[in-house]
């Protein structure tokens, strides 16, 4: 077992840092189009979600893969890849800097491996995560090799918060924390993980868009707590993952819970 969780991170670098060159070159240089879920998707998401999805198919052959710009139904296969092929998409082709590559792995339908790489931050986040899986292999969560771990602070006007578009309405109330919007789903929860920030929160969020950073989060000491009362994983088999949407908040360690999930549990009810 120990080998192959060697081969899935070599792959995950791999394939993950070669995608991200070619996307490089097409930053802030293409038009995107609208989905019928109204997000926005141009060529290189589905050049990224294709060149993955082989590359998947090429190493681990008895492995299944639900993608973003591909097929969007759970597979019958004891391990699954989850690809979004690029978490930002606005920014992307905006010309943010501040988009990503996510990759997650699961197991009979959990995540236990999650990579998400930041091409134009030189940033790889990785982590392990086996719950009640029975497996067993490296632990931890890393950024660029190096282990991360959730902040231990309590919220002041010091620390931060980050919020997506549609959660805005927060800012209607009193918050403990300064606010502030990334854009890009998986790296709004990753700075908890690293301990940039407390907590984020995201309204609608896809099965693409958690999948890896589910397992990183809590590998780094956070806490990931769905908005709509309703488990997250494991993912049906055959079921149609498109158009659901999975509202949470995460947040750095468990104390934090009754402080934060109060001013934000509003955004699971919509």
């Amino acid at each position: 077992m120990e080998n192959f969780w060697t081969e899935v991170l070599e792959f995950a670098t791999t394939i993950t840092k070669r995608v991200g060159s070619q996307l490089i070159s097409d930053f802030g240089r293409l038009q995107a189009t609208k989905k019928e879920d109204g997000t926005l998707v141009t060529k290189a998401d589905r050049w990224a979600d294709e060149e993955i999805t082989k590359a998947i198919a090429a190493k681990f052959e008895d492995h299944g893969v639900l993608g973003e710009e591909t097929s969007h139904i759970f597979p019958d296969k004891e391990w699954c890849w989850i690809i979004d092929p690029i978490d930002g998409t606005t920014n992307f082709t905006r010309g943010v800097p501040i988009w990503g590559i996510s990759l997650g792995l699961l197991y009979q339908g959990t995540p236990v491996f999650g990579f998400v790489y930041l091409p134009l931050l030189n940033q790889s986040f990785y982590g392990y995560w086996y719950g009640n899986s029975g497996l067993k292999g490296p632990e931890g969560a890393y950024l660029n090799g190096e282990p991360i771990h959730t902040s231990l602070d309590d919220p002041s006007k010091s620390h931060l918060f980050n919020l997506c578009a549609r959660s805005i309405e927060v800012l209607k109330r009193p918050f403990p924390c300064k606010i502030r919007m990334i854009g890009v789903a998986s790296y709004n929860l990753l700075l908890v993980a690293n301990g940039a920030v407390l907590g984020g929160v995201e309204a609608t969020p896809k099965i693409w868009d958690i999948a890896g950073v589910w397992v990183i989060v809590q590998a780094a000491g956070g806490v990931f707590i769905p908005l709509n009362n309703q488990d997250i994983f494991p993912l049906k088999i055959g079921k149609d993952y498109g158009r659901q949407s999975f509202p949470c908040l995460v947040v750095s360690r468990d104390e934090l819970v009754p402080t934060f999930k109060p001013l934000v549990e509003f955004v699971g009810k919509n």
